[in-house]
């Protein structure tokens, strides 16, 4: 096992891969910009290093900077979180090559899973449904034409080089899709470095529901039961919950067979997590995977029993995957992002907290670097906390966390807690009848009713 750690990363992520290594008596090194100074991932890490200014190509994103704080800290090993750096191979690599061990996938792999056409093929050669499309990068809209017309409108376009919904259209009809292509190439290109785009059959109705995995070095893979992630807002998850309302257990089972399958023929090692459309028919389609730990990942700590990053530092550090109990789906999880945003218009909103109070009592969880008297940094992502609540049933879960967002108070910024308290409160979620336009029909029907009111 690993005797020291550095996290390449900062908020709750950073203070959660904190917790998990004192849990494992691993010494911990946090890096921080000059805006986190006063983060509290700076304080609780047993060594603290600035790696630059607050824009984040200067600091949680200049590989050089790392990896110094990586040598005179004297780590053995490099833990991504998510985002930043975590899906980056180059950055996989160099560690590797300058003698640090990735905590994450191997590199060749984070590489074919971060090009979604090639990860689609490759999916589809281990035997998982994929959604019709192209097989090949899309280099002119003259092709995404002859590709829409085969599989017939309405379509998708998608960066082959990321996700988070950067390079994303749906289009309806040709002339759409000649409006669309070229913006979708100019924001691939900024977000992610690379223009180049596919196009995918757009399933009206679908679910967006993902599994986990975890793989180790002697080939083993285990798959978790799914978690479904169809409350967004432009691709941007907001709520999500396990298990489904949706699934039956003959459909889960499968999806946790053919992805475990997948990820074992591929040679999948560490965290991962497999993300299929599901339609009304419960036939299920593979969309991408991403080679990190998920943003949504304690649903599934809580349903299962277990501590997903402290397993993923165990498999890093050679350990075969060996969890203490049986795997077993008991009761139900909810998780709602609280973000540093107005709840209308969506803006974020950062600032000083002047007061803060989060929630406990049983069932309930709180992910969080955030204090009373801190100054969130409007630089980064505005994920301010994630609250989870667990209990024996759906229903009762739903009470757990509107009772927890109702006794949350933040002072001094704006949050999208009503937001929140609104989306529970609604019949289709309670009766757990929604999808990937979820959101979209609840803004629109909200919109329509404060103009009414």
């Amino acid at each position: 096992m690993f005797s020291k750690i550095l996290i390449a990363n900062r908020g709750e992520i950073a203070l959660r891969i904190i917790r998990s290594c004192k849990e494992l008596g691993i010494k911990t090194v946090a890096v921080y910009s000059e805006a986190d100074r006063n983060s509290l991932h700076a304080m609780l890490a047993d060594e603290s290093v600035c790696i630059g200014p607050a824009k984040a190509s200067d600091s949680y994103l200049n590989i050089p900077n790392i990896l110094s704080a990586a040598e005179i800290t004297g780590a053995e090993a490099i833990h991504p979180g998510y985002g930043f750096l975590a899906e980056n191979a180059k950055f996989a690599e160099i560690c590797q090559n300058s003698g640090f061990v990735f905590i994450g996938p191997p590199p060749d792999i984070i590489k074919l899973m971060g090009d979604k056409n090639r990860a689609r093929q490759a999916m589809k050669k281990a035997g998982l449904p994929v959604v019709p499309g192209s097989d090949i990068i899309l280099e002119d809209v003259a092709e995404a034409r002859k590709v829409a017309q085969k599989i017939g409108y309405p379509v998708i376009i998608k960066a082959a080089a990321g996700g988070g919904g950067k390079g994303m259209r749906i289009c309806r009809s040709a002339a759409h899709l000649e409006e669309q292509f070229p913006m979708a190439q100019n924001e691939a290109k900024a977000a992610f470095g690379d223009p180049s785009l596919y196009l995918e059959k757009y399933i009206s109705g679908a679910r967006h529901i993902e599994i986990q995995v975890i793989g180790d070095s002697r080939g083993k893979v285990i798959a978790f039961g799914e978690r479904e992630c169809s409350v967004q807002r432009k691709y941007q998850k907001i709520i999500e919950e396990t298990p489904s309302p949706f699934l039956d257990e003959r459909t889960r089972n499968r999806m946790m067979k053919e992805t475990r399958d997948a990820a074992e023929e591929i040679g999948y090692r560490s965290l991962g997590t497999f993300e299929f459309l599901v339609d009304e028919k419960k036939k299920f389609y593979f969309m991408e995977a991403n080679t990190r730990v998920q943003v949504e990942h304690p649903i599934t700590e809580m349903v299962y029993g277990i501590n997903l990053i402290k397993a993923q530092i165990r498999v890093a550090a050679g350990e075969k995957i060996n969890f203490p109990m049986e795997l077993e789906m008991r009761g139900h999880a909810i998780e709602c992002r609280i973000n540093a945003e107005d709840p209308e218009t969506f803006i974020p909103s950062p600032g000083k907290i002047d007061f803060l109070v989060f929630p406990g009592g049983e069932g309930i969880r709180v992910d969080s670097a955030a204090y009373a008297g801190w100054e969130i940094p409007p630089y980064y992502d505005s994920l301010l906390a994630k609250i989870i609540a667990y209990a024996p049933t759906r229903q009762l879960a739903i009470s757990k966390m509107k009772a927890a967002l109702e006794t949350t108070t933040i002072v001094g910024i704006k949050t999208n807690i009503p937001l929140l308290l609104n989306i529970l409160s609604s019949d289709d979620f309670v009766k757990g009848n929604y999808n990937t336009q979820f959101m979209e029909h609840f803004l629109n029907h909200k919109a329509r009713a404060d103009v009414v009111g």
